[in-house]
């Protein structure tokens, strides 16, 4: 038993977990605009996940040369392994692909990295990070696709980017909420300036656009509808139900499920 949570531990502080959800949007974006399956688009988005998180997560370890444990040295090498294959992924793309993923690259180098020593990284801005995730998530899993197939960026597409853009945005209202006991004060994330009921709010009320939208779409899919009706009282739940005594699993593991589960509604309704 106490194998399985360690394998299990390793599997969601390697960012396996997060990567799965990255890809199962990618997939959604593919099955909306009847995209054929591209090996090279989910393969680029899913090691690039592992490589970014874990990079993000860890590299303060390595650059101030703290103490290393043994799972984060097989996380290490997990996350090796991964970068060679998101590069051989990212080499395989189109050339357009390619220069529009390095705005994604430069954002996550700079989201971890200080440019200048001891200054902090626009991670440590106040306010700056839940758009910065939230704009590469939606970009990486819905215009990425798009382009690497030769479609043009038209309303639909767009509208698809606004509501993975406003759904991530709610699901990080959620970690927020989940950390906040162990935030520093000095990152000042909603909950810390609001408070949790409004935050709560406000993640709900975000929803209200992210359902909306659908019907700007240029043809109205009254399946998409049904399976966002669900999806949107699925997060509701998640929010409402957060507080700051929630284990880390219950944002590490079933939040980021909800793009997973997501999915699997779209492949059994639409």
């Amino acid at each position: 038993m106490h194998g399985i949570r360690r394998l299990f531990n390793f599997y969601l502080n390697g960012s396996i977990h997060v990567a799965i959800a990255v890809l199962s949007l990618v997939l959604m974006t593919n099955h909306m605009f009847q995209n054929p399956f591209d090996l090279d688009m989910g393969g680029f988005a899913f090691f690039g996940t592992i490589f970014g998180y874990n990079f993000i997560k860890f590299e303060s370890f390595f650059r101030k040369k703290k103490p290393i444990w043994t799972e984060l040295k097989l996380i290490a090498i997990l996350s090796i392994v991964s970068l060679l294959l998101f590069g051989y992924f990212f080499l395989q793309l189109e050339r357009v692909t390619q220069i529009t993923a390095i705005v994604f690259f430069v954002l996550t180098f700079l989201y971890a990295v200080p440019l200048v020593s001891n200054k902090p990284n626009i991670r440590n801005w106040s306010g700056i990070k839940i758009y910065i995730v939230a704009f590469c998530w939606a970009g990486v899993t819905t215009l990425l696709p798009m382009i690497n197939s030769g479609i043009e960026i038209y309303q639909d597409i767009f509208i698809k980017f606004c509501q993975r853009f406003l759904l991530v945005i709610t699901l990080i209202l959620i970690f927020e909420i989940i950390d906040l006991k162990n935030d520093d004060l000095a990152l000042e994330t909603v909950p810390q300036k609001i408070g949790v009921k409004k935050t709560k709010i406000l993640g709900i009320l975000l929803l209200v656009p992210f359902y909306f939208l659908e019907f700007f779409k240029s043809e109205i899919d009254t399946n998409q509808l049904f399976i966002n009706a669900i999806l949107v009282a699925i997060t509701s739940l998640f929010m409402l139900f957060a507080n700051e005594n929630r284990s880390q699993y219950y944002t590490s593991f079933w939040v980021e499920s909800i793009p997973v589960f997501w999915l699997f509604l779209l492949w059994i309704f639409g």
